[in-house]
């Protein structure tokens, strides 16, 4: 049993990316997996602002907010997921904001299997090149991470648009599934 951490960076509750999210969470779950989806919109998570009060401090940041338990889990968990609709060509403000947020004990983030989901309207060859950039060069600060699979959920553009395309809810639930 593997401990999976789902960040669903959808503003979106129910949108696409969410409901992959949705799907990988219930796959990983029939795996017999231990796995908590994360609604990063629900969390009250501020910007990074550079002042590095957490070097100075024992990786304590100087925002008492949701970030701190979300960092931990990150830490803890064995399996961790990016999802993120893409908005002109990268990642979603929420999740970015996240992601700039683990510099407190970046250090401590290790050992990571990764999957990355993203949704977007377009349907071009290389929509999701620059959002799948941004979750890769977060892994690249990951000491032992292995990216296990990404899905590229183009062609969605209104809410609940993925639940037309039973290929990607099942992708989703099979990549979660595949957590041994």
């Amino acid at each position: 049993m593997k401990k999976v951490l789902i960040l669903s960076g959808s503003p979106r509750k129910g949108g696409n990316s969410d409901i992959l999210c949705d799907e990988f969470l219930r796959g990983a779950l029939d795996a017999g997996n231990q796995a908590e989806k994360i609604r990063v919109a629900d969390k009250k998570i501020a910007m990074c602002t550079g002042c590095y009060f957490c070097a100075k401090n024992g990786g304590r940041c100087a925002f008492n907010d949701d970030m701190g338990e979300i960092l931990q889990k990150i830490i803890d968990c064995d399996v961790l997921v990016l999802s993120s609709p893409v908005y002109f060509y990268s990642i979603c403000a929420q999740l970015k904001a996240v992601i700039d947020r683990t510099v407190a004990r970046w250090t401590e983030i290790r050992n990571k299997e990764l999957f990355y989901i993203a949704t977007a309207a377009e349907s071009d060859r290389d929509t999701l090149d620059t959002t799948l950039a941004c979750f890769r060069g977060f892994a690249k600060c990951v000491d032992g991470y292995e990216e296990k699979g990404v899905l590229h959920g183009k062609g969605v553009y209104e809410k609940g648009d993925v639940l037309n395309r039973p290929e990607l809810t099942l992708i989703a639930y099979e990549m979660g599934n595949s957590i041994r």
